[in-house]
């Protein structure tokens, strides 16, 4: 009983009532007409989608920085390296290492900038972190039109010049993680001979995530990584002990923009489709949400709350629609979607909690 306590009281009530309504889901989607191999194929490949980018939350928490709403910045370089490499031609496993590299050269630069302006506004880094997203996002939504791309499947038809507002991945590197050594159960061939239906584990994509789940979990470990922690723990303790605060702050939030431009690549290659302008406006704020909803704190977060908290969230963002939907006999999945995703965003950002270990 004491044991049972102690998990109650460390994992939370809200996240286990979320888990026991989303368990109830995947238990009543058989009887109402919903197939649970689909399900669960569209669970592990939104939860692989979105998870990186919750990753690139956790150090700007740990070094103190607090939660990163200026996320769209990193989307942003990471748009820049996929349209670039698009650009240049580059497909398959090359173009999207090339557009991961040019992801983290500007990601750098972005982040470089970020960083020293968050230095100058300490105590208000949320709320300015808001407004640089969002003046990016429009800044860039300029920029699309002016940059000189050229690729005709890139630039508008009419016009032949500036960005379409979605570019599709299929000649470059659609899929190209999740269909990866994709492990497919209780699949059948069509009449044109192609595999359909069954549950696909995503395993390509679910390597990629584990290594950058690992990588950030050593990172946090390394001398950089503790010093970010104990500049978020304790900054005049950190500042006796040798350690440049706002050296340390700089780099979170270069390591945080880099990792968020890497989790749109991600992101894109799974979806199938690049979506500028304003698309990245307010893509930070499910990442936010789901790291809160896994536990974290706005000064501590751990890689247990980033996967916990994106698998519920993403969980419940795919079966709910689908449930209700088949219910009530009607296609009202986006009203649904938006409703159970701002009311979980709405939680998120109004709770107070101690962090999950």
């Amino acid at each position: 009983m004491n044991r049972i306590k102690a998990f109650i009281t460390d994992f939370g009530w809200p996240r286990i009532i979320i888990a026991i309504f989303l368990l109830a889901l995947f238990i009543s989607a058989p009887f109402v007409g919903v197939k649970l191999d689909a399900s669960f194929t569209d669970v592990f490949n939104r939860f692989g989608q979105n998870v990186i980018m919750v990753l690139a939350l956790v150090p700007m928490v740990q070094a103190g920085c607090g939660l990163n709403f200026g996320l769209p910045l990193g989307i942003l370089s990471g748009l820049l390296g996929s349209t670039m490499a698009m650009q240049f031609g580059l497909t398959g496993p090359m173009g999207f290492l090339v557009a991961i590299l040019i992801t983290i050269f500007f990601g750098s630069i972005f982040g470089l900038g970020y960083g020293k302006l968050l230095n100058k506004v300490k105590g208000e880094e949320m709320t300015i972190a808001m407004y640089v997203g969002f003046s990016a996002v429009m800044l860039f939504s300029i920029l699309w039109l002016l940059l000189p791309y050229t690729k005709p499947d890139l630039v508008m038809g009419y016009a032949g010049e500036g960005l379409r507002r979605s570019i599709s991945l299929e000649k470059y590197w659609d899929k190209i993680l999740n269909n990866f050594l994709a492990l497919r159960i209780g699949s059948v061939r069509n009449l044109a001979g192609n595999l359909s239906g069954g549950f696909i584990f995503p395993t390509g994509l679910m390597m990629f995530v584990a290594a950058c789940v690992v990588f950030m979990w050593f990172f946090l470990r390394t001398k950089t990584g503790t010093a970010m922690t104990a500049v978020g723990s304790n900054p005049d303790f950190a500042r006796a002990s040798g350690v440049s605060v706002e050296k340390m702050r700089t780099t979170s939030v270069v390591v945080s923009t880099i990792i968020g431009g890497i989790g749109i690549l991600v992101y894109q290659q799974s979806f199938g489709f690049v979506q500028v302008y304003d698309a990245p406006l307010y893509m930070a704020f499910p990442a936010v949400s789901a790291l809160l909803i896994g536990g974290a704190s706005v000064t501590k977060a751990s890689m247990l709350n980033v996967v916990i908290g994106t698998l519920l969230f993403q969980g419940m963002l795919t079966m709910t629609p689908s449930v209700i939907n088949s219910v009530l006999k009607t296609d009202m999945s986006e009203v649904i979607r938006i409703i159970v995703s701002n009311g979980m965003i709405i939680y998120a950002l109004t709770r107070k909690t101690k962090v999950t270990k």
